[in-house]
């Protein structure tokens, strides 16, 4: 009896971890990305806070940018600009004297909206549809300044632009 019981201990662990042993992606889950120190330069230290929006481009952005690397393309300059476009999308870095990161500026058209934003759209305003949207987000010295959605809404031939935040909180627009 008691081998009985050993065994569907062991059989009931070993099925447990299989089952979370589970190989390939796509969950549809949002990763979250943690604060980058990009590089040290001297006593500052560069940070840029990468944002958890579910869309893959602006995803496939911030990676671009987090895996960059200035070297020492900065020195002999007073300040240090650096660009990235893909599609439908674009990041803009300036670096000081020292290649510290002092602000990064990010615009993105037509992304995946998060569930708040949608839920918020929706509730506030019935029987308008999405017709374009535009996040925005800026960092300063590690700081995040800005984070927005910009949406265009249309209902019949009448046309509205809200600003929201990507919590659901209408800014502008109401």
């Amino acid at each position: 009896m008691k081998s009985i019981i050993v065994s569907l201990a062991f059989l009931g662990c070993a099925t447990f971890t299989y089952a979370q042993d589970k190989k390939g992606g796509g969950n549809g889950k949002v990763t979250e990305l943690p604060e980058i120190v990009i590089k040290s330069a001297g006593k500052d230290f560069s940070i840029y806070l990468p944002d958890k929006n579910p869309d893959m481009d602006v995803q496939r952005l911030e990676q671009a940018f987090i895996a960059y690397d200035i070297g020492k393309d900065y020195e002999g300059y007073d300040n240090y600009l650096v660009t990235m476009e893909m599609k439908n999308s674009s990041l803009a870095a300036t670096y000081n004297e020292n290649g510290k990161l002092m602000s990064v500026v990010e615009v993105y058209d037509n992304v995946k909206l998060p569930s708040a934003v949608i839920y918020s759209i929706y509730r506030n305003f019935p029987e308008w549809k999405i017709v374009k949207d535009k996040f925005l987000y800026t960092q300063e010295d590690g700081d995040i300044i800005k984070k927005q959605y910009n949406i265009k809404l249309k209902k019949d031939k009448e046309l509205r632009r809200i600003v929201i935040h990507p919590d659901g909180e209408i800014v502008k627009g109401l």
